[in-house]
């Protein structure tokens, strides 16, 4: 692009300056009497010369034009792979941050284009430059004057586009907000995920008029600010003709008197012609270039976050085997902007290979000691340590890869049974044996082996042939992912909310087979899986309020023979 950029430079001086050397030639040769034929003849040269700049001209702007093409699918996808990369960085609590969505919307909204354009309009301007400065030299010689009619009515411009260019980048950078609203709505309006309730519940028009609500919002702010920027535009055109038919008057009076000859005439009216156009070209790239960086700065400052949760510079390795176990010591947490602590002062150890539940209310806290555990957050205050060293010590994604997880939030993936399954491990994605053993263990082969595909069958209808499963049954699937993974530590986020009785009992009846050699943490309401563990640990606000056997809590008669008296009840 550079070479094809400085090519594109010098054709249009040198096209203007063959065609002066062309008229003047006819000029002579008409003066003289010469015989029309061979006129053409001695012409023949310099029409060869125009053919050879026409052609160079028209492989040029093919060149550039491929050059494009291959340059926006690689710079597109650069881009995107920077900002997915940089989002896979970030800790979760960025993805639970409002201002966090309005910088990756800001960084993502045509970002690829304005990055594509921001090459494009560099390599025009270094084109139009060489072809300004040869112009420029042309005009020099006929007069200087002509120079300071086109930068005096193209300077004051440029300022004001230049004024209007920040205005927009503050307006659309100001409508993040709106504009993830519409998008939600979007999602809500058209993904299968929410179609059930939309048409059941008659939500499509009020939503689309919300929707719609939104865009003739952004339309009205986003024109008023066209309009404004139009007319200024407007008037200062009209400024710029004014001296641009001044000057083409100048030209025609010094050739009407014979100061210049006709090739002159005509070449200085082509020269001065395009230096007025390429003087207003110019400086229209500069602002859409300055217009286009403060939209990719937007891509610049979502790059610059930084992670909170890390490993440190010479992370300590991850014992093998755990020795000791787990130990939350005076460990207290309030996510990120909120006032109030939803972890308050725990204590709490967890030796090798013990099973332990916990037990609560609904937004009691017992998700939220899980995501410490796991480091999606760090605690405020306290520590929690793995073999006596605490867990910051170590390096992030090796202590990650010795934990299985699943949330009661668990995905749905758009992929094949078996690749449902093996993104648990994926190192094993594609291990059949280790699919297959894994799903057994979370109750899922018996479905998965049946589909027409068999575990080549995609699940979900998003794509082509697709199969939908039930929720039980994706639960089944979400939980062989966890028995995927090669890990000591397994943790089950209410495992069975969506199972029958029959298949609950099955799997729980194998509890401690499928866990042998684990370390265990169990989050349940279902006080008939919370009794198969060692202990038990009951979050009351926050606080570990109790910790012991089955036994031993319904003889404390506490929260936890509360909540199972109130259980059993229901059975009764």
């Amino acid at each position: 692009m550079a070479g094809l950029a400085i090519i594109g430079g010098l054709l249009p001086p040198a096209l203007a300056w063959t065609k002066k050397l062309m008229i003047d030639g006819v000029v002579t040769l008409a003066t003289s009497h010469t015989d029309a034929w061979s006129g053409l003849w001695l012409m023949a040269p310099l029409l060869g010369l125009i053919l050879c700049w026409l052609l160079l001209n028209t492989i040029t702007l093919q060149g550039r034009s491929l050059a494009e093409k291959n340059l926006r699918a690689k710079l597109g996808l650069r881009i995107n792979e920077l900002i997915i990369g940089q989002a896979l960085k970030l800790d979760l609590s960025h993805f639970e941050n409002a201002e966090f969505y309005d910088k990756l919307q800001n960084a993502r909204r045509e970002s690829d284009q304005r990055a594509l354009d921001m090459v494009v309009q560099s390599f025009n301007l270094i084109q139009m430059a060489i072809t300004f400065a040869a112009f420029t030299l042309l005009i020099l010689r006929f007069s200087p004057w002509l120079l300071l009619i086109i930068f005096g009515v193209t300077l004051p411009s440029f300022a004001v586009q230049n004024k209007y260019g920040q205005l927009t980048f503050r307006l659309l950078s100001g409508q993040a907000p709106e504009r993830r609203h519409m998008q939600y709505f979007e999602e809500l309006l058209t993904v299968d995920q929410y179609a059930k309730e939309v048409k059941l519940f008659g939500l499509g028009r009020p939503l689309l008029a919300r929707y719609l609500t939104l865009f003739w919002q952004l339309f009205r702010a986003d024109m008023h600010l066209a309009w404004r920027r139009s007319l200024v535009s407007i008037a200062w055109a009209v400024v710029a003709l004014v001296g641009y038919l001044a000057a083409i008057a100048w030209i025609i009076f010094r050739a009407i008197d014979g100061s210049i000859t006709f090739g002159d005439a005509i070449l200085y009216l082509e020269v001065f012609e395009q230096t007025h156009y390429l003087a207003q070209l110019i400086l229209l790239n500069l602002i859409q270039l300055y217009e286009n960086s403060l939209f990719i700065s937007n891509v610049f400052a979502f790059l610059a976050l930084e992670p909170r949760i890390s490993s440190p510079a010479q992370p300590r390795p991850v014992p093998a085997q755990i020795q000791q176990g787990l130990e939350f010591r005076g460990v207290s947490f309030r996510y990120p902007g909120q006032a109030a602590w939803s972890l308050r002062d725990i204590n709490l150890t967890l030796c090798p290979n013990e099973k332990l539940a916990l037990v609560g209310l609904n937004g009691a806290g017992k998700t939220t000691l899980i995501k410490l555990l796991t480091r999606l957050y760090d605690p405020t205050e306290g520590q929690i340590l793995l073999d006596g060293v605490e867990l910051r010590n170590y390096d992030l994604n090796e202590w990650r890869q010795k934990i299985g997880v699943i949330f009661q939030d668990f995905v749905r993936y758009q992929f094949t049974a078996a690749e449902n399954v093996g993104v648990g491990q994926v190192e094993a994605w594609a291990d059949q044996v280790q699919i297959v053993a894994a799903a057994h263990k979370g109750g899922a082969h018996e479905f998965l082996a049946a589909l027409p595909n068999g575990y080549q069958t995609m699940l979900g209808k998003w794509f082509e042939d697709g199969q939908e499963l039930s929720l039980g049954q994706w639960q089944r699937v979400a939980l062989s992912r966890a028995f995927m993974r090669r890990a000591e530590i397994l943790i089950l986020d209410e495992p069975t909310a969506a199972l029958d009785a029959e298949q609950e009992y099955h799997i729980f009846q194998r509890f401690r087979q499928l866990t042998a050699n684990k370390t265990a943490i169990l989050i349940s309401h279902r006080f008939s899986t919370v009794r198969m563990a060692d202990r038990i640990a009951v979050i009351e606000a926050g606080r570990l309020t109790e910790l012991g056997s089955h036994i031993e809590l319904m003889a404390g008669r506490g929260m936890y023979a509360h909540l199972f008296h109130l259980q059993a009840q229901g059975y009764q």
